[in-house]
């Protein structure tokens, strides 16, 4: 190639935008201007180029949207085809009475080829083409792009509740869920895409009929009117022409719409179109064998020609012996690369970090109980259970759970299982994979059939009960519970309660750095130059021990940064973030419109402001043991008079006096919160049940 031409051609590569823009304009420049016929067969070779390319790129792909520009393409192509077509019917008319090479040399060898020496044959063959184009393989290929955009469409909601739930899983990260959520965007958005393309190519076949109608029939009026050619003559140049010009325009229109269908019927099948037929028609080898019997059959039959026939029967047994001896060595190698690997996992020692780690919260189940993870069409499984509940912690309490483990321990009995909190037993219970666990929320008897038990989460009075009954249970206004709901309820009891002891230092760290990125600054600023990781991660243990979420990591940190330069106390630190999420807190705590409260006397106030001694960061609780006594049993006694009335309230206090009261009352009940003035928000709404003492 000449250096002149290669550097022209380096330059188009390196100015790509540079160079659609030139091509579109000299595609409109085709409409406006008359272009010699030299002009018209590089175009007309250019267009088959670009459609062959087309082609081959669509069978190449992996999947359809690494041809995301696809719509673009099949409009620029379409756009290049009807210039050239305006250009050649330019030409037709105004040069056809001088002879079949009037609209250039491919116009005219095209014709020629298609026509065989007869008209009616020729123009009969180019509609045959059309039709096929525009009927068959562009319809269909609307169709498929049409129902796809809206399947795409349909399903994002649920795609992207999917990556969602696998971000708050800790599946994977938020450069991933950005990747994929991108991925999911651009599906629908080419599939809507080419439902709208595919009607550039429907136009074009139109249009081709229309410009063969205009060129015949005008090309005949100019050319015996206006030229004085032979009726006879003019019929078969303009006709040849016409052919021509039709046929190097379609048969280019032919293969993109081709292309198009490929692409958009390729759907979910990976790898390049070859490849993945050829591997999924290769899983069948019985089937190719079916098709060697019939078509041998045929082969016998008297009146058919035997040749075609028993060719393709021999060639499809050839196949589906070839194939089965594929899939044989396939498994021969499959189960040899099991064997060693199974070999290597046995000789291989554990690593000694593997045996040291500490599962933070594990499920021992009983043989009994292995079909709750084992079995596919179980619903739902039990793994699928505890990958809900980690994300509704995630969501109700602002940081991931750490991956429960779920393994069989032979050593338990067969319905029994434990769940460990950090290689200790926190809890244990029996279950019976067959039946429900029937509770009647009212305490009384429930009126079924069943085996008397108590429910191992909290202690209450059931029945094993026949899944037969679970309509009648219903219909009774009773509680019926599986073994699966039954096992993550009382881990999502246990984790409730040492939810603390579950944020370790690592999980503060991912929680500042990972998942909050946004307070990327906020955390420079104080992180280490005010406070500590583990001072924070001190501080945000504190909050959830009380059930306070920490999903608002940006207030608590602000919290933090405000209290730092006046204490070093943590639970100071603590009691000022509290009162920085007073809007939260108070939400949490509204029972209908109002927050319901217990407040401490005048008495109690003053006797506790008395008992604490110490400055500063060193103040300390010393109340007398017999106050401690009588404060507790007034706590009891309010609290289980407002019980009986169905009321759970809170404990108001000063701020100053509130961890000292917290301390107490979470050693006779656990479950009352505490709160301070400072802690209910300017627009909440209190509604006061009474006061200790």
């Amino acid at each position: 190639m000449p250096p002149a031409v290669l550097n022209f051609l380096q330059k188009i590569g390196a100015n790509r935008d540079l160079a659609l823009a030139g091509g579109v304009i000299a595609i409109i420049a085709m409409l406006i201007l008359p272009i010699p016929p030299f002009m018209l067969d590089l175009g007309l070779a250019l267009s088959i180029t670009i459609s062959v390319m087309i082609l081959m790129t669509a069978l190449f792909i992996e999947k359809p949207l690494e041809l995301s520009a696809f719509p673009t393409i099949l409009l620029v192509s379409t756009m290049l085809r009807l210039g050239l077509n305006l250009a050649s019917t330019r030409l037709i008319l105004g040069h056809g009475h001088e002879g079949p090479d009037a609209a250039g040399g491919v116009i005219g060898a095209f014709g020629e080829f298609l026509m065989g020496g007869e008209t009616v044959i020729g123009l009969t063959i180019f509609l045959i083409l059309i039709i096929i184009n525009f009927v068959v393989i562009t319809k269909g290929a609307g169709r498929i792009a049409e129902v796809a955009a809206r399947f795409s469409l349909d399903a994002m909601p649920g795609k992207q509740m999917a990556i969602d739930a696998d971000l708050s899983a800790g599946m994977i990260d938020e450069t991933q869920a950005r990747e994929r959520r991108a991925e999911i965007e651009a599906e629908s958005g080419f599939y809507g895409a080419m439902d709208g393309a595919s009607k550039f190519v429907k136009g074009d076949a139109i249009a081709a009929l229309i410009i063969t109608a205009v060129n015949i029939v005008v090309g005949l009026g100019l050319g015996v009117i206006e030229h004085g050619v032979p009726l006879a003559e003019a019929f078969r140049t303009y006709t040849v022409l016409t052919a021509g010009d039709g046929l190097v325009s379609q048969i280019p229109a032919l293969i993109v719409s081709t292309a198009a269908g490929l692409l958009v019927s390729k759907g979910g099948v990976k790898g390049k179109t070859g490849s993945a037929l050829g591997e999924q028609l290769g899983r069948y080898p019985k089937a190719f064998g079916m098709v060697s019997f019939l078509m041998g059959a045929l082969a016998l039959m008297p009146g058919l020609p035997f040749v075609p026939f028993a060719a393709f029967s021999a060639a499809s047994g050839y196949a589906a012996w070839y194939m089965s001896k594929k899939a044989a060595q396939r498994q021969r190698l499959q189960a040899t690369l099991e064997a060693q690997e199974n070999a290597k996992a046995a000789t291989v020692e554990q690593p000694i970090s593997q045996t040291l780690a500490i599962d933070a919260v594990r499920i021992e189940i009983g043989y009994a109980l292995l079909p709750m993870v084992n079995d596919e069409q179980r619903e739902p499984r039990l793994d699928d259970q505890v990958r809900a509940l980690r994300r509704q912690m995630a969501t109700d309490y602002g940081f991931v759970l750490p991956s429960v483990r779920i393994i069989d321990n032979m050593g338990l009995k067969p319905s029994e299982y434990v769940i460990t909190i950090k290689e200790t037993e926190a809890a244990r219970g029996e279950i019976r994979l067959d039946k429900l666990l029937l509770i009647n929320p009212g305490g009384g008897p429930a009126g079924l059939p069943g085996d008397v038990t108590r429910e191992p989460v909290f202690g209450l009075p059931a029945l094993w009960i026949d899944r037969e009954l679970r309509d009648e249970a219903n219909f009774r206004g009773l509680t019926v519970v599986d073994c699966g709901t039954i096992i993550t309820t009382h881990l999502t009891e246990l984790v409730k309660e040492n939810i603390a002891d579950m944020l370790s230092y690592t999980e503060t760290q991912k929680l500042l750095t990972e998942v909050h990125k946004e307070s990327e600054k906020l955390v420079a600023d104080i992180v280490p130059s005010k406070v500590s990781i583990s001072s924070v991660q001190r501080i945000l243990q504190n909050l959830l021990s009380e059930g306070i979420s920490i999903r608002d990591i940006p207030t608590i940190l602000e919290g933090i940064a405000e209290a730092a330069p006046h204490t070093t106390s943590l639970t100071q630190m603590t009691e000022h973030v509290r009162g920085r999420l007073a809007r939260q807190i108070s939400a949490s705590q509204t029972r209908g419109e109002a927050i319901p409260v217990v407040t401490l006397s005048a008495e109690w106030d003053a006797e506790f402001g008395e008992s604490i001694v110490g400055m500063g960061d060193d103040r300390q609780l010393a109340m007398a043991p017999s106050a401690l006594q009588r404060f507790i049993a007034q706590v009891r006694e309010t609290y289980d008079r407002l019980a009986q009335d169905g009321e759970i309230p809170c404990l108001l206090t000063s701020p100053s006096l509130r961890p000292f009261v917290r301390s107490i009352v979470e050693r006779v009940r656990p479950a009352t919160v505490v709160l301070s003035q400072n802690e209910i928000h300017a627009r909440a709404r209190i509604r006061a049940l009474g006061s200790i003492g």
